[in-house]
């Protein structure tokens, strides 16, 4: 069978891969495209001094995708495909700042990027019959694969970076980041690029976030050391933080409803107005408390998904506010729009 035609099968079967990929309200990714996107194709994060990353741009390319805005697409990834692979091994690098010469000052890759563009690139080849899209898809799964997936005391982890976290790396390596886990798109990819690999990926990540249970929220933390024992990593904040606050979104994405692991997570990272609580892991203190509908929007999927709550009016609406918390409310509100209309 041809790959792109084990490709269509498997987008038809898949939560969050069905046919139809306009599940992003075309008026709701005009304004997300006012705010974010710059005419030369660059998603900018308004945030963290206007600089762009390839997460951003693999957010921008799946939100394109899923709004059915093809010229849109296809200018994001004009801009990243010129901009940020700049790398030998096919990977992208993870930052583009508009006040540095070159604007881009490190040329290290940033693992969940790579997923997200490989992945959007997939779909959107696949639905817009663009053989060159599934090319590109093709070779970055593959440089993700020989690059970022490792093997260590008999798991099959995902570096945060092909540079600076691997056992070699750092005395508390391999150290990794929970939330790069984007387990929508480990199916797509191992379609692009068949290796048992995805699999044990997908499967050891599942069980390492049962295991992060830290302090007395038992939550995970953003970073984490691998090297033996799992714990927040040296370096780092030991927080449940902006990077983590995420992982509940990919689970529910990808069709995955453990009520254990969910609720763990709803009950340390929510307050009884589904505002979204950073916190520190070890002493389990707030550290910041989100009330932006971006990203409540999470607890309150989470809400709808384990208790059958429905959504507040106030997160059904998209307006935007700042680049990330925007870019997951719209990946919310699509995921709700395809998989649970009885959220709405």
């Amino acid at each position: 069978m041809k790959p792109l035609v084990v490709l269509m099968l498997l987008l038809l079967a898949s939560p969050m891969h069905a046919q139809v990929s306009a599940t992003v309200d075309e008026t709701a990714w005009q304004k997300y495209k006012a705010r974010f996107l710059d005419p030369g194709g660059r998603i900018i994060d308004d945030a963290n001094g206007d600089v762009s990353h390839s997460e951003g741009q693999g957010y921008g390319l799946l939100l394109a995708f899923l709004a059915g805005n093809r010229a849109d697409f296809e200018l994001i990834w004009s801009f990243t495909r010129r901009e940020l692979l700049l790398r030998d091994d096919g990977l992208a690098a993870w930052k583009w700042s508009p006040a540095e010469t070159p604007h881009v000052a490190d040329t290290n890759n940033a693992t969940d990027g790579d997923i997200l563009i490989a992945y959007a690139l997939a779909r959107a080849g696949n639905f817009w019959d663009r053989k060159d899209y599934t090319r590109a898809a093709t070779a970055l799964a593959e440089a993700i694969l020989e690059k970022t997936v490792v093997e260590h005391a008999g798991l099959t982890l995902l570096l945060p970076g092909a540079q600076g976290f691997s056992a070699a790396d750092r005395a508390d390596g391999p150290v990794i980041n929970p939330s790069y886990w984007v387990f929508e798109a480990f199916p797509v990819l191992e379609q692009l690029v068949p290796s048992p690999s995805w699999k044990t990926v997908t499967a050891d990540g599942e069980a390492i976030l049962k295991k992060l249970e830290f302090g007395p929220k038992e939550m995970p933390a953003d970073w984490i050391s691998a090297r033996t024992v799992l714990k927040p990593a040296e370096g780092f904040p030991p927080e449940f933080g902006y990077n983590a606050l995420r992982i509940p979104l990919y689970l529910v994405r990808s069709g995955r409803t453990d009520s254990e692991l969910l609720s763990r997570i709803y009950r340390g990272m929510s307050n009884e107005e589904g505002a979204v609580l950073l916190s520190d892991v070890e002493s389990g203190a707030v550290k910041e408390t989100l009330t932006d509908p971006g990203y409540r929007i999470v607890n309150h999927i989470l809400a709808c998904v384990l208790q059958g709550t429905k959504l507040p009016d106030d997160v059904k609406t998209f307006d935007p506010t700042q680049y990330y918390p925007s870019t997951l409310h719209l990946l919310g509100l699509s995921f709700v729009e395809e998989m649970r209309p009885e959220c709405l």
